[in-house]
């Protein structure tokens, strides 16, 4: 069994920085992608990034220059690094791991942009 934990997110103005945190533990050596999704009050919950085992990286059109997704410095681990936020991105961000055919995601986070 694999545990997700996500971490940093919290209140910040518009134009203002967040790094979320993401960890994977439990039953795994190493991770296939660890992916970032976030659902916003009344939506359905939307693709942000991915980063792969092997470091390849995938943004929504929507982050793209404003949002970094990186590995973390400890193993099965990745962070998000969210710069000039708006309101819009205002919501709960949840961790979806993939591990071999398992498909793991955590409690999600929240973040609140505010004007």
């Amino acid at each position: 069994q694999v545990q997700v934990e996500e971490s940093g997110g919290g209140l910040v103005q518009v134009g203002g920085s967040l790094r979320l945190s993401c960890a994977a533990s439990g039953s795994v050596f190493s991770f296939d992608s660890i992916s970032w999704y976030h659902q916003a009050p009344g939506n359905e919950r939307e693709f942000v990034a991915m980063i792969s085992g092997a470091g390849a990286t995938n943004y929504a059109d929507s982050v793209k220059g404003r949002f970094t997704i990186s590995r973390g410095d400890a193993k099965n681990t990745a962070s998000l690094q969210m710069n000039s936020l708006k309101p819009s991105d205002t919501g709960v961000y949840s961790c979806y791991v993939v591990v071999g055919a398992g498909h793991y995601w955590g409690q999600g986070t929240q973040v609140t942009v505010s004007s």
